[in-house]
């Protein structure tokens, strides 16, 4: 049985696609893939996204930079990227955030980007969509100031946590800031069994479905390209690990992500 659902973060415009790109988006609508969030980490991937959302129904696209972009975003960037985000067919900003894998770290450069990003999704209205990657306690202490701080109409949630793969208690902080959690395929592979218990304690209506394609592709696949149609296996990586079905997840995680991406 194929369910309806929605692919919240994907990096359709990278060059992985170029050969196929078009297959790949029929692909993904065969499995019941109804939405795709692609995803900018740049001015110019940013671009190609709302290119992308502009040519393709049910496509839509963010804007931003990721955080490994930070030592080369310059003031005029900044400005550019203000007037991509106000294109109809961006529904967040991001993916920003904090990355403290790869040495040395510019963390001072990582944290201004992070924040001044924070900043153009309050002046415009918009979630953002959150990287964070060994950099748990500085975004947490961003990320409660900012929340603690920010105006937004009636309940929006404030963005999205991509990717996750931190404990309960980050997860917990997180979701009482009001954010969403997004989960992959990854939570398949047999080293994320120490994720179990943290998936579990999230709830339901707390949770989003991505698969980060080109990356993290199921562990059926493991080494090749990941792809959109690919989502109905971290669906079903969390129907086994919640106890839930595959029914309810899907049409959670689909309502959850078009309240907080604000989807037609």
């Amino acid at each position: 049985m194929t369910f309806s659902l929605i692919d919240t973060h994907a990096h359709l415009d990278m060059e992985e696609f170029d050969s196929d790109r078009l297959e790949v988006i029929y692909r993904a609508k065969e499995a019941g893939i109804r939405n795709i969030i692609s995803i900018g980490i740049d001015l110019a991937s940013s671009l190609r996204a709302i290119n992308l959302s502009q040519s393709n129904e049910g496509i839509f696209a963010t804007a931003g930079f990721h955080p490994s972009k930070a030592r080369e975003v310059t003031q005029q960037d900044l400005v550019e990227l203000e007037k991509l985000a106000n294109h109809p067919g961006v529904v967040a900003i991001g993916e920003l955030g904090l990355d403290y894998h790869y040495q040395p770290v510019d963390k001072k450069e990582q944290l201004r980007l992070m924040r001044l990003q924070l900043e153009l999704a309050e002046r415009l209205g918009l979630p953002v969509v959150i990287h964070c990657r060994e950099a748990e306690e500085d975004m947490l202490s961003v990320l409660v100031d900012w929340t603690s701080t920010t105006q937004r109409v009636g309940n929006q949630a404030p963005g999205v946590i991509h990717c996750f793969n931190g404990n309960s208690e980050i997860a917990n902080k997180y979701l009482e800031m009001g954010f969403y959690i997004s989960i992959g395929a990854y939570i398949g592979y047999p080293s994320a069994k120490h994720l179990y218990d943290v998936i579990r304690d999230i709830p339901l209506d707390k949770l989003l479905i991505e698969t980060d394609c080109p990356f993290l592709p199921p562990q059926r696949y493991r080494g090749q390209r990941n792809e959109p149609s690919y989502a109905p296996f971290a669906l079903q990586a969390l129907a086994d690990i919640t106890g839930s079905t595959k029914e309810t997840i899907a049409h959670k995680t689909t309502e959850n992500a078009q309240q907080l991406f604000k989807l037609n």
